[in-house]
Order: structure tokens, then C-alpha cells, then sequence
């Protein structure tokens, strides 16, 4: 018999328990109906909103919808979706019937379709409508592809996801799966090299909704949130999706993308008290004179951050106009969501807090062995939420899972408080002059100048083939970009930084390459 999962939130660590028969879906969804809350708001998108009955129908017809396809228990199925209720209703409907779903960035390209679909095995494509067209080179020659379903408005030879929910039946009892069984994969973002499946068991959601969702963020059933990362990724999967369905929140979705304008539009109309955000998005919204932001947090009351550090600077800015605390965190796709974070009642702008409570963090140099205070290390983290591995890739995965450890590949500092300080990634790490400089510390300076409203740093060979840095920025105003300009930013840094991280060469460009998360994609920039 599936149970749900148990968590004692009295403790200064919440306390969880998961049965050895689990199957996520029924614990995120099904609990819900069981708790009575039917009739309460489950889900906004654009289209409309859901209530958790609705919603736990329709999870049960795409279940059903699914299985009379043929697809099997531990058999795969990739969700190319944009964020509508579409999403949750195929991903948990998947996870019920004990199959794998694989929910992957809607913005690559047929090439990385191709590959995914190949890697996966994948028996069955979910796809939004507007999203077809891109995929379908992908779809040829597939030898394990049987179904190509499309979400929305369709008119075409594949099937429409409408059409096989409409005929199914709405009832539909949780496959007695196993905690500690994989239930979804999800690729990384493939900055280098191909992405990487990474497998996650049922019960790695339960865990992050409790140690963070709850422990962190607080979040209750009165929430509603909405987040500007999507679900496709792992950080907006928890945001969006795990996080608000285990505790019976309400979640707003956008089918767009998020800019300044449709995000802070979406805040306006639908007043969520919790919003998740990436540095980017907060430093473009705060440039925009033009939004009304004070009205678009007037019934916030937490905003969370992610992708990249938040610079002190602009976390502050932030605060200052709207009153409202930013808390920037760290997570990874391997670990699911957040496991390093600042927290209301510890924020230092800055920072990227402390180990979230029931996670365990250490700092190591190059053989595995703790730093010295203050010195900076690779950090290594280890909680319940670590994936199982990646897919058929057992060389990385014993490279990167030791153990009970996760290599995360970032690096961090320690200060005297014992506040994690992002000093960025291992092979972002610059030496100059025999001296490893952070590439985000540098950054981070470079947005506090008043005409600057991005910037990413990297190392650049001089004329005697020593490296240095090198800035790309992007200003508030385009037009300000000149050689003078160049020479006080140089200046300007020289001042607040020791004088040898000063970028050489200043670049002023209008936009700097990212993954879908927000991360710079600092290679790109390397050429």
C-alpha cells in the first residue's frame, strides 16, 4: 500500500520520514484531496485557475491517458512543456502510474532534442503546441520514440494531449512504487559539453519542500507564489510546483518569458507573498523606472533568489525600494533545490548564507582536504535530497557523487561569521600574478558602480601571454559607453578591490550569453 510521507516541524530541523512504498505524485497531490483541500486553489496560469480537485482529476486522466499508450512502470516519458497546467498534470500523472518522467529546457535546439530523446530511450514526447516545430527534427529516427502527444491548440497527425485526457478516466490509484526508486530525471544545463540525465528517486522532493520549502521559506498553505524561473529546471520545479502542492499553497504560472514587464504585470494582477527570482531579473526590474514595483510587492512577504550570487549591492537596492528581503541560495540540479541559503533571521546581503538545516557543507582544496579558515575551497555537500546519479555516465558520477558527498564544482569562502561567500566556479577561477582571483568578487564591485548594470569577468592572455582580467558590461545607459567610462570603471575597481583583480580591458556589450537558470556562460565569452 502506498502512505504518505511524515514531517515533525517542531524541531529547529524538520524531521522527515518516507515510507518504503511512496510514490511522490500521490504524496503531492492525492494528500491534498485526503486534507480536504478540494475545493482551495491549486494553480493560476494563463488560461485559468484550478482547484486541487481539478487538478488531481486531471493528473489521474493523464495518468490513464499514458498507461493506455503503453507506457510501462520505470519507462520514460519527456515533457517538453511550457508552464501551464499541463505541466504538473503530465509530470505527476507519469510519476502515478510509476513511470519516468523528463522534463527538459524548452529552449534548446533540435540537435539537443535529438540527443536527449536518443540518450533517454524516452517511449513517449509531451510537447507544447508552439514548441513542435523546433522539436520535430528531433523525432526522426528515434528507435525507442512511439507517441508524439501535443499540448494546446493543434491540428496535425500526432495525438493532442486534450483529446487523450478528455476519454480518460479521472480515477486512478498511486503504482506502489518505492521511495528510493528513480522517479524523475532531469538533464543539466550543458553549458560544457553534452547534458547529463540526472536521475532523482520519489523521495527527493519531499525532503527540499521540507528542509527549505518549509525550514527556509515557510511556506504554508496561505502562499501563493509565483516564480520567474520555470518549471523546467530544477529550481523552479520546487519553486512552483513541489514546494506549493506538498503544503497546499496556490502557484502562479506564466506561459511567457519572464521580463521585467510580464513578471512585474503578473505580480500586479495576482499579489503573491512569496516570488522567486533570478540577480538578473531584480537588477533589470530595479533599472526600469517605468514598473511599479511598489505595488507589485504590496502583498509580498519574501523573495527568494537564485542561478547566480546576488550581489550585496543590488540585494540592497532591492530592499531599499521596495521593503522587501531578497534571500539569495545556492542549489544544483544534482541536489535537487537549495541547500545553501541565507534565511530571515540570518541575512547578510552579500553572502549566500549558511547550510540549510539537515544539508552538511565543507570546503576542500584540490586533494580533498579541508581549507583553513577564510581560505577558499571547492565545496562539497551531502543531504537527502542527492540524486542517484547520472545516466549512463558512471565515470562523471564517481567523479562527482563521492559517497555520500556531492563535488558542487563551486567555489566558496568562509567569513569570520561563518557565512558562505561565492567565489565562483572551480574552472571560472582565475590566477593572476600566482594569486586565485573569483571572477564573481569582481563582478559583484563592478555592479555597484552607478553606470553599470551587469557585468561578467574572465581571464584574458596580455601581450606577454599572462592572464588578467577582463570585463563585459552592460550599462544602464548604452549611450554612456566610452573609453573614459573604461578608464573610471577600471578606477573604480582599483579603489574598493585589491589594485591587481582591476579588469585590463573593459568591454561594453548589450547583452552576456546565459543559460536558462540565469548563469553566465563565461566560455562563450572566452571564444
Amino acid at each position: 500500500m502506498v502512505e504518505l510521507s511524515t514531517c515533525d516541524f517542531s524541531g529547529p530541523v524538520p524531521v522527515v520520514e518516507v515510507p518504503k512504498n511512496y510514490n511522490a505524485a500521490h504524496d503531492f497531490i492525492d494528500r491534498n484531496i485526503i486534507a480536504g483541500r478540494g475545493g482551495k486553489c491549486a494553480l493560476i496560469d494563463d488560461a485559468g485557475r484550478y482547484s486541487y480537485d481539478a487538478l488531481f482529476r486531471r493528473v489521474n486522466r493523464a495518468g490513464n491517458a499514458f498507461r493506455a499508450l503503453g507506457l510501462e512502470r520505470e519507462r520514460r516519458i519527456v515533457l517538453c512543456l511550457l508552464d501551464t497546467v499541463d505541466f504538473p498534470s503530465a509530470f505527476y500523472g507519469a510519476l502515478k502510474i510509476g513511470a519516468v518522467p523528463i522534463p527538459v529546457n524548452t529552449l534548446l535546439t533540435a540537435e539537443d532534442y535529438r540527443y536527449i530523446l536518443a540518450d533517454s530511450r524516452a517511449e513517449i514526447v509531451v510537447v507544447t503546441d508552439q514548441l513542435l516545430e523546433r522539436m520535430a527534427p528531433a523525432l526522426e529516427d528515434q528507435p525507442f520514440l512511439r507517441e508524439v502527444i501535443v499540448s494546446g491548440q493543434y491540428d496535425g497527425p500526432h495525438k493532442r494531449l486534450d483529446d487523450l485526457m478528455a476519454a480518460a478516466d479521472d480515477r486512478l490509484e498511486a503504482a506502489e512504487t518505492w521511495a528510493d526508486e528513480p522517479g524523475f530525471w532531469m538533464y543539466s544545463s550543458g553549458t560544457t559539453g553534452r547534458p547529463k540525465g540526472i536521475v532523482h528517486a520519489h523521495s527527493d522532493p519531499v525532503h527540499t519542500a521540507a528542509l527549505f520549502g518549509r525550514g527556509i521559506l515557510g511556506i504554508t498553505e496561505k502562499d501563493r507564489i509565483f516564480s520567474a524561473a520555470k518549471l523546467f529546471f530544477a529550481y523552479g520545479l520546487g519553486n512552483a510546483m513541489t514546494f506549493p502542492f506538498y503544503f497546499g499553497a496556490t502557484s502562479v504560472l506564466m506561459l511567457e518569458r519572464p521580463t521585467p514587464k510580464s513578471v512585474t504585470e503578473r505580480l500586479i494582477t495576482h499579489q503573491p507573498s512569496v516570488y522567486y527570482g533570478v540577480p538578473t531579473l531584480y537588477g533589470t526590474m530595479l533599472a526600469d523606472s517605468s514598473l511599479d514595483l511598489e505595488q507589485a510587492t504590496a502583498n509580498m512577504r519574501l523573495c527568494v533568489s537564485a542561478g547566480e550570487a546576488l550581489p550585496r549591492e543590488l540585494g540592497l537596492r532591492w530592499k531599499e525600494r521596495t521593503g522587501i528581503e531578497v534571500l539569495d541560495g545556492i542549489g544544483s540540479t544534482e541536489m535537487m533545490q537549495t541547500f545553501l541559503s541565507n534565511s530571515l533571521d540570518d541575512l547578510c546581503y552579500g553572502t549566500t548564507g549558511r547550510a540549510v538545516p539537515g544539508y552538511e557543507l565543507k570546503l576542500v582544496d584540490e586533494d580533498m582536504k579541508p581549507v583553513a579558515a577564510g581560505e577558499v575551497g571547492e565545496l562539497l555537500v551531502r543531504g537527502p535530497s542527492m540524486a542517484i546519479g547520472y545516466w549512463n555516465r558512471r565515470p562523471q558520477s564517481r567523479h562527482c557523487f563521492m559517497g555520500e558527498w556531492f563535488r558542487t564544482g563551486d567555489k566558496f569562502h568562509q567569513d569570520s561569521d561563518g557565512h558562505y561567500i561565492y567565489a565562483g566556479r572551480a574552472d571560472d577561477m582565475l590566477k593572476v600574478g600566482g594569486i586565485w582571483v573569483s571572477p564573481f568578487e569582481i563582478e559583484a564591485k563592478l555592479v555597484e558602480h552607478e553606470a553599470v548594470l551587469e557585468a561578467a569577468v574572465i581571464g584574458c592572455a596580455d601581450h606577454d601571454e599572462m592572464i588578467k582580467p577582463k570585463a563585459f558590461v552592460i550599462l544602464n545607459d548604452p549611450a554612456q559607453a566610452s573609453k573614459d567610462l573604461a578608464d573610471e570603471i577600471k578606477q573604480f575597481i582599483k579603489t574598493h578591490l585589491a589594485p591587481f583583480k582591476y579588469p585590463r580591458w573593459v568591454e561594453f556589450v548589450s547583452e552576456l550569453p546565459k543559460t536558462a537558470t540565469g548563469k553566465i556562460q563565461r566560455y562563450k565569452l572566452r571564444g
